[in-house]
């Protein structure tokens, strides 16, 4: 996953609107978003070489997602543990999002670098092993991509933007619209890229909210809203390599109390 676009009760129809993209190796085997046949409580897409999830909602409303951090390679051994695995716990447990992220943030040495974001339909909390502790996110809207919560990125400054605007103007928060936002594939004047080690044309490359190549891009789009009422949409767009577009899905369910 590298943007996560979230508006945490800032709208007082929707406690919950999250637009994210997932940007990957085109192949890296992945399943699409779906109830999950051993969890079934659980909805989200699957890495299936670790078995892991980016992002994912229970029916409970338990939510999880997760970015790595873009950095040189990490202390981290050879064989340290998947990324995905943060998010896959926290959803088939039950452990309250302050004491995962706590517990998370102890374990963070033994994992590349990560952002991980847990919430609850009560509380939302954010940790990172590239940052000092904990954090409870209170109402607003937030953006994370490859490096640390709100870091000005240009995709992440424009797309908090963008968001922040569609709420604002009272317009109807909707899947199509989220989707639209996420599409967008323009990249920024070299001025404003970061310096993440990578070379200046994978910066390029890797500075749009939605990255497009032959063998790296955004694998899918995926877009969650909870109203008030505790209705929850989900959908995911799949994209191929240049970014063709795949299949679409979407979901519809109420969280139990």
């Amino acid at each position: 996953m590298c943007l996560i676009l979230l508006a945490w009760h800032t709208h007082p129809r929707f406690p919950l609107v999250l637009a994210a993209n997932r940007d990957e190796f085109y192949a890296r085997a992945s399943a699409q978003a779906t109830f999950w046949r051993e969890q079934p409580a659980v909805l989200g897409g699957r890495d299936l070489e670790s078995m892991g999830t980016w992002l994912g909602i229970t029916r409970s409303g338990r939510f999880a997602a997760v970015t790595n951090v873009r950095e040189a390679p990490a202390a981290a051994a050879s064989d340290a543990p998947s990324r995905g695995k943060l998010t896959t716990d926290f959803l088939c447990g039950a452990m309250p999002p302050a004491d995962y992220a706590a517990a998370a943030y102890a374990a963070g040495a033994a994992y590349r670098g990560f952002n991980l974001l847990v919430a609850d339909r009560h509380e939302l909390w954010w940790t990172s092993n590239r940052a000092d502790g904990t954090r409870q996110l209170e109402a607003g809207v937030y953006g994370l991509s490859n490096e640390l919560l709100d870091t000005p990125w240009p995709k992440v400054v424009v797309g908090k933007q963008r968001l922040a605007r569609a709420l604002e103007t009272g317009a109807t928060v909707g899947v199509d619209g989220l989707l639209a936002l996420l599409a967008d594939s323009e990249q920024p004047g070299d001025a404003e890229l970061p310096d993440t080690g990578v070379g200046l044309a994978r910066e390029r490359q890797l500075s749009a909210a939605h990255v497009v190549s032959a063998d790296y891009g955004t694998r899918c789009s995926s877009v969650l809203i909870v109203d008030a009422h505790g209705r929850a949409q989900f959908a995911e767009r799949s994209f191929e390599p240049h970014g063709a577009p795949g299949e679409t899905l979407t979901y519809e369910f109420a969280l139990t109390v």
